[in-house]
């Protein structure tokens, strides 16, 4: 039975096309409006019938369930917590608790199903569960923009990778893996959204900079992460790779200044440049117009001030 469209409640653990009018000068509207608006009730049926299932189901994978669901569609949503999976279960997510991917996956996904994959990779998990996802309709893989080491300036899809370090490696690893299989790669900026971000930091006292905070940061709220990976099961090509990125990759001491005087929060701690995370540490700006051109989907949250400005305004942090 076909679930009635609904919008589930966030869980914490952490496209826009409207139909146009007919033009003046067009023969017959009617029935062009008819045939628009049975094609598009076929598609919204068929996507409602097409389960989703999605492999370690975190934040990113919360998200894109709770927009799946709010559609009307059956979400499978796998974790290793029983916690977790409760919560999950809550907001109508069928949970599995799986412990070892690879042993249940192919008992997990149903012919014709799209697959969105979002736990980080461990050397070996992807590479398995991927050969055993043949039955899938199309799969999505949430990758990082990680795999370009210490590249710094324009970063898009062209810019080369570097494997060098073990977590990038293995990040390429699950990505050829995925390719292979006819998998979607998404190699999406920093995620923040609802409790996870800069804004969660500074509120906590525990982020610092180096340098002025003069190095461009790149990110994406995570429901515009979450809709894009959810139009590319749909409409990209199999075995294709998008970086996935805001419309304004700016110095992180803009952001900071702008957060620090809307929370009424002291600017961070100055610290050496070695004693960041080296995620905090580059000093890039990802063009992510790529796969928004590519799949017609724009961004909710274009640039910092709409992503946090939201997460401040509904009092989440």
């Amino acid at each position: 039975m076909t679930r009635p469209p609904r919008r589930p409640e966030r869980v914490t653990s952490n496209d826009d096309a409207s139909p146009s009018a007919p033009g003046e000068g067009d023969e017959q509207p009617f029935r062009g409006v008819w045939t628009l608006g049975a094609r598009l009730l076929t598609l919204l049926a068929m996507s409602e019938q097409r389960p989703l299932i999605i492999l370690g189901c975190g934040y990113t994978g919360a998200e894109a369930a709770r927009q799946a669901l709010a559609a009307g569609r059956r979400v499978v949503g796998t974790t290793r917590s029983p916690e977790r999976a409760s919560e999950l279960s809550r907001v109508g997510v069928e949970a599995r608790v799986v412990e070892r991917l690879e042993d249940e996956v192919a008992h997990l996904v149903p012919e014709g199903a799209d697959v969105l994959v979002t736990f980080p990779p461990d050397g070996r998990t992807d590479v398995a569960i991927a050969k055993a996802l043949g039955r899938a309709r199309a799969i999505a893989y949430i990758s990082s923009t990680g795999v370009y080491g210490d590249a710094s300036g324009h970063i898009d899809e062209d810019t080369p990778v570097d494997g060098r370090d073990a977590k990038a490696a293995a990040r390429l690893g699950a990505e050829e893996a995925y390719r292979a299989a006819g998998g979607i790669v998404l190699r999406a900026a920093a995620i923040y959204g609802p409790g996870r971000g800069l804004h969660v930091r500074l509120a906590k006292g525990e982020h610092k900079v180096a340098g002025g905070g003069r190095n461009v940061v790149s990110r994406i709220h995570v429901e515009d992460l979450a809709r894009l990976a959810l139009a590319a099961l749909e409409k990209a090509e199999a075995g294709s790779t998008f970086v996935v990125a805001d419309d304004a990759p700016v110095p992180q001491a803009e952001v900071i200044g702008w957060l620090c005087a809307r929370m009424g929060v002291e600017a961070p701690k100055e610290v050496p440049r070695e004693a960041l995370p080296p995620t905090l540490q580059h000093d890039r700006a990802v063009d992510g117009r790529r796969i928004q051109r590519a799949l017609g989907v724009g961004l909710r949250y274009p640039t910092y001030r709409e992503g946090f400005g939201a997460c401040l305004d509904g009092g989440e942090i």
